[in-house]
């Protein structure tokens, strides 16, 4: 790396005119050769030394405020290399130690990168070195093997068996035929991370009726995405387990939304709030990034090519008038190459880390997919470039797993699908705030406001900001008592009503809004809608005066009847939720296209029923036991749990405290 370095310093000396290995009165060709080899070799020497207690001193910066501070930092360190030169005849403008400290770092990455693939002895010892590094400073871990789960948020089955027919992830595509087995499996009625990740790792999904929801007693609208939330959801899941987690034992959790009770934490947006210390190492995994200035400059340039590549292809669908389609504008690019590359790189490096160490279990989540199918589609061509680079991150891990210290199987997993389909407002001209207001006899703006889509990635980077993570366009406590909330989740809308402290009943609500049920229920944008009822307990309604008890949904042609299998036991179970909200209403939905009507701005959505929304995957290695017996089918987050749960144990490795339920079912 040092000769490239130095080759890379002469090319540019020779490019720009403010950047000079020579004195006024020349040298010759030997001295500026011998000038640029110690100018380069300093600069490495402070880039490996310097740089790294440099970021330690930031750790109160922003992550994205650092990852752009590279550039300056890296500049200055290479004016400071050229200053201690002992030739004394470096030197540079301050904008031009810059640029050269830049094409320095990024050349010298490219390169290491390039050798590394094309030497597989040098790629081992460099692996060999990283993994000795990391057992001095780590206890010598069992022989067991030990078990990665990666989770491609939003991924759904059909979308990953499509990419594999295509050739767009050939990784998996080589597991399937060789080592592992594809499962299909099927959320709850809340499709979406919150609910499904919180299952997962904690074992429970009791009263996550949405994304966000109202809570009464509280006076406070539930977001699974904002840190105070998910670390109280997370609270709340232990207690009724009475167990910390998946990842109790050696476990480590990556990019996640809960720890899943992992001793090593990084990128967990439930710890995210707490200050920093021993307990809380949420932002640690940028810092243990971004302390590798190759690793700082790469992803910083790869960040501003995909804000870049975002721009042509909005501007190229805006062209084409693409249907359906959604502003794709403001910050959004900036939060597409965030979610695409800083998260990717930053959780796929913290997972290599984790391998390196012998950890026995680990679960990250990478949220590349989800974050832009919101926008783009789940089928689009953006999305396909996004999930050949999900196997390419893929087929890193595996090969660094090779080099681990202990032998590692590989689970990959997904939360939820996405559906495709239009948004609500532009296909009516309203949002389903707007009807809920109409249907209640207020008054309804003029111009609607949009909802905010509530992608995993918009509060990942309010978390690296460090902003508080709330939704600007969601009023959070309701100016008028009497006014209803209204909340959106994908294709899933829920209503509350502020001023009565109980679930209201269906009978409570005709006599308040005697039009607003038959209204939602009649529209063509609403598939059913779900209420308590005093007679029934729960009823589903339906357009021209359909109403079935919950009691009595399986088998009859009722509203549920195109959702297919599972719809009502979904249903059913949401309104034994103490925060179910009043009214539960849930979009169309096409079974012949797939397509439901998003009550967010997003062209792929998720969080209700209808689609490939609800229908994720499981791959696992053949070694383990199958997830479920032949000819059944794997139902519920919480089900994928005690799955993961019981290949921990089959793995040998440290035994996962059995919860209540599993020592009630022994």
């Amino acid at each position: 790396m040092w000769a490239v370095s130095t080759v890379t310093m002469l090319v540019l000396a020779g490019i720009l005119p403010d950047f000079q290995l020579q004195s006024p009165d020349g040298d010759s060709a030997t001295r500026i050769a011998v000038t640029a080899a110690l100018g380069a070799g300093a600069f490495g020497v402070l880039s490996a030394v310097v740089w790294p207690l440099l970021v330690r001193l930031l750790l109160l910066v922003p992550a994205l405020v650092l990852g752009l501070l590279v550039f300056f930092l890296n500049g200055s360190l290479l004016l400071v290399a050229l200053r201690i030169n002992p030739s004394g005849q470096s030197e540079a403008a301050p904008e031009t130690a810059v640029i050269v400290a830049a094409v320095m770092s990024a050349v010298a990455s490219a390169t290491g990168g390039a050798l590394a693939v094309r030497d597989d002895d040098a790629y081992r010892r460099r692996l060999s070195r990283l993994a000795t590094r990391r057992r001095r400073s780590h206890p010598p871990c069992p022989a067991a093997p030990g078990t990665v789960f990666l989770q491609l948020d939003g991924v759904g089955h059909d979308v990953l068996t499509a990419a594999v027919a295509k050739g767009l992830m050939p990784t998996v595509a080589r597991w399937l035929d060789r080592s592992h087995r594809l499962t299909p499996w099927r959320t709850d009625w809340s499709s979406q991370t919150g609910a499904s990740q919180l299952g997962i790792l904690h074992g429970s999904t009791f009263d996550v009726p949405a994304f966000r929801w109202y809570e009464k007693e509280h006076r406070e609208v539930m977001v699974c995405n904002r840190p105070t939330s998910a670390a109280e959801l997370q609270r709340r899941a232990v207690e009724r387990t009475a167990d910390g987690g998946l990842l109790t034992l050696d476990g480590a959790s990556r990019g996640n939304l809960f720890s899943g009770g992992a001793d090593e934490q990084a990128l967990v947006l439930s710890i995210a709030t707490r200050r920093r210390g021993r307990e809380n190492r949420s932002r640690a995994g940028y810092f243990a990034y971004f302390s590798d200035p190759a690793n700082a400059v790469r992803t910083a340039l790869s960040f501003f090519a995909e804000v870049g590549r975002e721009t042509v292809e909005s501007t190229r669908a805006r062209l084409r008038k693409q249907r359906p389609r959604i502003s794709r504008g403001g910050l959004y690019p900036f939060v597409r190459a965030f979610a695409t590359v800083v998260e990717r790189d930053v959780v796929v490096a913290a997972v290599m880390g984790d391998l390196l160490a012998g950890r026995s279990a680990v679960y990250a989540d990478l949220v590349a997919y989800d974050e832009v199918a919101h926008h783009s589609g789940p089928r689009s061509r953006d999305t396909e470039k996004v999930l050949q680079r999900l196997d390419r991150a893929l087929a890193l891990i595996e090969k660094v797993a090779e080099h681990a210290p202990r032998p590692y199987r590989i689970v990959v997993l997904s939360d939820h699908g996405q559906s495709p389909g239009e948004t609500f407002r532009s296909r009516y001209g309203l949002t389903l705030g707007d009807l809920v207001r109409a249907g209640c006899g207020l008054h309804v703006p003029r111009r609607a406001e949009r909802t905010h889509s509530g992608t995993e990635a918009r509060a990942a980077v309010r978390a690296a900001l460090r902003r508080p993570v709330e939704e600007g366009g969601e009023k959070h406590r309701p100016t008028r008592r009497s006014e209803p909330i209204v909340l959106a989740s994908g294709n899933l809308g829920l209503i509350s009503f502020p001023d009565v402290p109980h679930r209201m009943t269906k009978e409570e609500i005709d006599a308040r809004y005697p039009a607003l049920l038959t209204t939602l229920a009649n529209h063509p944008g609403v598939g059913f809608l779900l209420v308590r009822s005093e007679e029934h307990g729960g009823v589903v309604l339906g357009a021209f005066g359909a109403e079935v008890p919950l009691d009595r949904l399986d088998g009859r042609p009722g509203p549920l009847a195109v959702f297919g299998a599972g719809a009502a036991d979904a249903v059913r179970r949401t309104h034994s939720f103490p925060h179910t909200a009043d009214v539960m209403v849930n979009s169309w939905y096409d079974p012949e296209c797939g397509e439901v009507l998003a009550f967010e701005e997003q062209t792929g959505s998720h969080g209700g029923l209808g689609g490939a929304q609800g229908r994720p995957f499981l791959l696992s290695p053949v070694d383990f036991s199958a997830p479920v017996e032949e000819g059944r089918e794997l139902v519920g987050a919480e089900a994928v749990h005690g799955v993961l749960r019981r290949w921990i144990r089959e793995a040998d490795g440290p035994q996962v405290p059995l919860s209540v339920q599993d020592e009630k079912a022994a």
